[in-house]
């Protein structure tokens, strides 16, 4: 089949380009921004680009799916609806692609991506051919998606809605087998009005797992606890709980009180640590065993954008993370001064996320007051901070005149980050 993308250079819909192309269709794509690391990636899976969405561009296809960036007033939407050409969303293409594979969902507002990867690295490292959708860039894996022959599957699954025609989140469509919740934050003011609004599609959710089916969720996340007990239909694995306890500051899991110990792992950061249990206890479903995973996560590298190291001189150092939401920039931070408690850190914070530029978080300005100073990056002035700056350039240019007072600089934003990386990079190594 001829299959083409709107909305292509998302994270979500570049890996479901090539889960398409290995199941044997011919695909295409369109989009309007292209930047790393997911331009790279299109261009190395080898998927036809056509930049922009004017009508005359739209090329023949069997079937359209479109992104749910995409909305009524585009040319090509308005197009596939004028000609009633055929066209589904992307999380309902991929799910008919999974319809006979053994699903790992990996769910909850932070955590789905670093845990999904780390499910995966210690399936493959087991010898199975997993298949895997991801919505990032990993050291350890050639791409971010892949079919595979294996029968487990392992997706990031959004809460995001699906596309403008449908309003179900995304995670609907896959119809899991064992599903991780990691958390449950508000987040995504554009689509949910509270946080009620979210768990309820989390609870549409849990009504499609199989009895045969587990939820692997954490007992003392309020949210995730009220949920499951809404109402559950299969098994469930609750950590910190009385059978199964974490402790970050010994880097312990505990199950049936047997102890394994998580010490020697290479990523820093209670959240990570977090991740790490989630992915141990998935793969013990699929008859991995705890010691077997604690090995396999032992070489596994991260994701890219996730607390990545992008300078590395003798005088100053800055890491790319993703932390778009109050809670993941508070965890990120205290990882950061964790590792670098006796050195000057500076953060630069772009407020990227729909909810956090429109003022929704109240605890934003707190999350971040373990670094020594911060440049925020806040458009539309939605928060009372003294080194707010409306523009890019401007923060750049007093970024210029203090840089060199630091020792690490932490940039965290879901947008590109490229703007701040390449400039920093530059004006550190012409000094």
């Amino acid at each position: 089949m001829r299959i083409h993308i709107l909305g292509v250079c998302g994270t979500f819909m570049a890996g479901l380009a090539q889960i398409l192309k290995e199941s044997g269709h011919i695909v295409s794509g369109s989009d309007i921004q292209f930047y790393p690391p997911m331009s790279d990636y299109l261009e190395k899976i080898d998927i036809e680009i056509i930049q922009g969405y004017q009508k005359e561009q739209l090329p023949e296809a069997d079937l359209y799916v479109i992104g749910n960036a995409l909305s009524r007033g585009n040319e090509c939407v308005e197009e596939i609806l004028d000609k009633k050409l055929p066209f589904v969303s992307g999380p309902e293409m991929l799910g008919k692609e999974l319809k006979n594979r053994n699903v790992f969902a990996v769910s909850g507002t932070h955590g789905k991506t670093t845990t999904s990867y780390m499910l995966a690295h210690i399936l493959k490292n087991r010898g199975k051919d997993i298949g895997f959708l991801i919505g990032g860039i990993s050291k350890n894996f050639e791409n971010s998606a892949k079919l595979g022959t294996d029968k487990s599957f392992v997706i990031e699954a959004d809460e995001y809605d699906s596309a403008f025609f449908d309003k179900r989140s995304k995670f609907i469509h896959y119809y899991p087998q064992n599903l991780v919740i990691n958390n449950i934050e508000f987040d995504h003011a554009d689509i949910f009005d509270d946080i009620d609004d979210i768990k309820k599609q989390f609870h549409h959710l849990i009504k499609i797992v199989p009895q045969s089916g587990n939820i692997i969720y954490f007992k003392d996340d309020k949210n995730s606890s009220d949920l499951i007990k809404d109402g559950l239909w299969c098994g469930k694995t609750e950590i910190n709980s009385d059978s199964i306890k974490i402790d970050f500051k010994l880097m312990q899991l505990e199950i049936d009180n047997k102890k394994f110990s998580l010490e020697d792992l290479p990523l820093i950061g209670q959240h990570n640590f977090k991740n790490y249990i989630s992915a141990i206890l998935a793969a013990k479903l699929d008859g991995v065993s705890i010691n077997d995973s604690i090995e396999s996560l032992k070489t596994f590298k991260g994701v890219r954008r996730r607390m990545e190291l992008v300078l590395d001189t003798s005088n100053i150092k800055a890491y790319d993370d993703f932390a778009h939401h109050p809670t993941a920039i508070r965890l990120s931070c205290a990882a950061i001064k964790e590792k670098y408690f006796n050195k000057k850190i500076l953060g630069l914070i772009e407020l990227g996320s729909n909810t956090m530029s429109a003022g929704h978080h109240n605890d934003l300005l707190d999350s971040f007051k373990l670094l020594d100073q911060v440049f925020l990056l806040d458009r539309e002035q939605a928060y009372k901070y003294e080194n707010s700056f409306n523009s890019t350039e401007s923060l750049l240019s007093k970024l210029k005149e203090t840089i060199f007072d630091y020792d690490i600089i932490l940039i965290m934003t879901n947008k590109d980050s490229q703007k701040f990386i390449q400039p920093i990079i530059s004006y550190v190594e012409n000094k």
